[in-house]
């Protein structure tokens, strides 16, 4: 779940959190068993201690030990009956809302996610959404608020079958669902928060709560970091060391919903947290602030993966998706025999996602939102049919040039370039020189300075988020003429080819480097790419000037050196532009968007520095 919040971030916060918490706990408060058996004689009417043990499923000895307690507190009278106290507290701690958080890209869903967002999954013919909405209203609770971000459309309906209001988290791309939390932290209070991607076979809510509490479940999980103790806490646990299952259902009452609104107030002003699980907001130093609430792992299912659908309902109607109707079709498979199905980590254009089928894996890639304005599928398949059969990139199972749907053979064993260790780079431009040497041709090119015009036009009409854009672009743009002068022979060239794109495999005992995604492939200047490896890789000038020696083992021209500066200016600016697209779809790229941009304006004056220094030398 990340970092703990120990909201040392801020002098502040770490006081106001303390105070809070102090003042709740001087208040006298029942534990966790007396509020259960006090729920359970509101409920039924005392008729011995054995039958009230039965019924509120703790022994005995806790019935005695909290029917004293009770007492005491003045919770139940001599009688054993409920108080005007107890019953106003009944009252008041009633469950009144619930928050769904259905904002997320359910990115481990692949490849269902391309077609439906994780909340509308249908288990049995019922939507996840719908039954958790249900299974609310059957304990009488009719306000709740949906918050949701990607396919967000898809939910609108809700607002008419069940009277929902929807709540829109428009950085759900960029930030966990702590910042979905946020928008709805005012309604907090006697409030039950529940994961959109939950099935429950029993009603998990009630009518009537006593006690904040977290549900997990007595499955150990390897990913969790919190643990059920004797007192029915949750507390924390060292990493990979094993917890319950954590379930993600919660109930906040007021005193507890004050603590975790203010704790998410602190978290999400701290960008160190833009990555986080709302669960952040509820650990005070070990343990959380919540009660713990266990159920029987069969009964409350977290569906996260395409296979946790496929093995609670095999007839689900999401599991004949698109993609593995392609694959089935592609590899004259039954779709059981698609299995294994995990995704890999998000690429800055597609998804992708591993599988087996008939004992061999594969990988499957999926274009990504907006992918169709920036690839040309149809020269993507000329590339890949230009270089059938000559060991350069990974081995093509199935494209499809009018979706770009691609499934290709995994290479086992494969590892990227580590642009960061020299004999790995070295290798790399030894390869991708002798690709360039073989002079491929396609009936297509790419074209830079085009390209960059073009992603800038699919802003549509909206700023740059740069204030100097302007000036930068004119400055790039400038650099034109040089590159034009300089080129001597455009080929085939990859465009793309970025440290990750290198794969080391073993092929019959021997070490091979393919080429992998080729999108952006098209004739160029095969210089582009050197350029293209720096870039990605983020490297400073000493790097670079190392990396255009590797290339060039005869050596490197001046005239050379600086046309491949003006390419980093130039591809900077061009993905810069890229990135900013991919913003306005609400994808973001962190650091890598902005060190594009610096690109784009540190080597247009290193050229102008060059050439300058170039002209000295002349005029001497």
């Amino acid at each position: 779940m990340g970092d703990r919040p120990s909201f040392k971030n801020t002098l502040e916060g770490r006081i106001l959190y303390e105070l809070m918490f102090t003042k709740r706990k001087e208040k006298a408060y029942m534990n966790k068993q007396e509020s259960d058996i006090l729920n359970t004689l509101l409920l039924e009417p005392f008729i011995n201690q054995r039958i009230l043990a039965e019924e509120s499923g703790h022994s005995l000895g806790v019935v005695n030990r909290s029917l004293k307690e009770l007492i005491k507190m003045d919770y139940l009278d001599d009688s054993i009956r409920p108080t005007v106290k107890a019953i106003t507290e009944f009252k008041e701690k009633t469950p009144q809302r619930a928050i769904i958080l259905a904002a997320g890209f359910g990115m481990r869903m692949v490849p269902i996610n391309t077609e439906m967002p994780k909340g509308l999954l249908e288990v049995n013919g019922e939507p996840l959404v719908e039954r958790i909405i249900r299974q609310l209203h059957e304990v009488g609770i009719k306000e709740i608020y949906v918050v949701v971000g990607f396919m967000k459309e898809k939910y609108e309906y809700l607002i008419d079958d069940y009277g929902v209001e929807l709540v829109v988290n428009t950085e759900y791309a960029a930030k966990n669902n702590l910042h979905s939390l946020k928008l709805v932290k005012e309604h907090l209070e006697n409030s039950y928060i529940v994961p959109c991607d939950i099935w429950c076979d029993r009603n998990p809510f009630h009518r009537h709560e006593l006690y904040s509490w977290y549900m997990v479940s007595d499955l150990v999980d390897n990913e969790s970091n919190v643990r059920v103790n004797r007192k029915m806490e949750l507390v924390t646990v060292p990493e990979a060391s094993g917890g319950n299952a954590m379930i993600g259902i919660c109930y906040l009452i007021k005193e507890d919903a004050d603590i975790v609104e203010r704790c998410i107030e602190e978290l999400c002003g701290n960008q160190r947290y833009d990555g986080s699980f709302w669960e952040e907001a509820l650990y005070h130093k070990d343990r959380m602030i919540v009660a713990a609430r266990v159920v029987h792992s069969a009964d409350v299912v977290e569906i996260n993966t395409y296979e946790q659908l496929r093995e609670i309902d095999s007839d689900s109607n999401q599991l004949k998706t698109d993609a593995i109707q392609v694959i089935g079709k592609a590899l004259n498979a039954k779709s059981d025999e698609i299995t294994d199905i995990t995704v890999l980590k998000k690429g800055m254009t597609n998804r992708s996602f591993l599988f087996t089928c008939k004992g061999k894996k594969y990988i499957m890639r999926i274009p990504g939102e907006g992918t169709d304005q920036l690839i040309n599928r149809r020269q993507e398949a000329e590339v890949y049919h230009t270089i059938d059969g000559k060991k350069i990139c990974d081995d093509i199972a199935y494209i499809n040039p009018e979706n770009g749907y691609k499934i290709t053979e995994f290479l086992e064993g494969a590892r990227v370039c580590d642009p960061l260790n020299y004999e790995d780079v070295k290798k790399c431009m030894n390869r991708l020189k002798n690709f360039h040497e073989m002079k491929l041709k396609v009936n297509h090119e790419f074209d830079i300075f085009g390209q960059m015009e073009f992603y800038e036009s699919l802003w549509d009409g909206m700023p740059s988020v740069y204030k100097d854009y302007a000036k930068t672009k004119a400055n790039v743009l400038s650099l034109k003429e040089y590159i034009d002068s300089h080129v001597s022979e455009k080929v085939l060239t990859h465009i793309d080819a970025v440290p990750d794109n290198f794969l080391f495999v073993e092929k019959d005992g021997q070490e091979e480097i393919r080429l992998i995604d080729w999108e952006y492939a098209g004739m160029q200047d095969p210089h582009v790419d050197v350029a293209m490896f720096c870039i990605y890789s983020l490297y400073n000038k000493r790097q670079v000037d190392r990396l255009i020696v590797s290339y060039f083992t005869e050596g490197c021209d001046d005239a050379t050196r600086i046309k491949i500066y003006c390419y980093i200016a130039a591809c900077g600016l061009l993905w810069s532009n890229w990135c900013e697209y991919k913003r306005n779809l609400g994808v973001e790229f962190g650091e890598y968007s902005l060190r594009q941009y610096r690109y784009a304006k540190e080597y247009y004056r290193i050229v102008q520095d060059e050439l300058k220094k170039q002209k000295e030398r002349e005029d001497n």
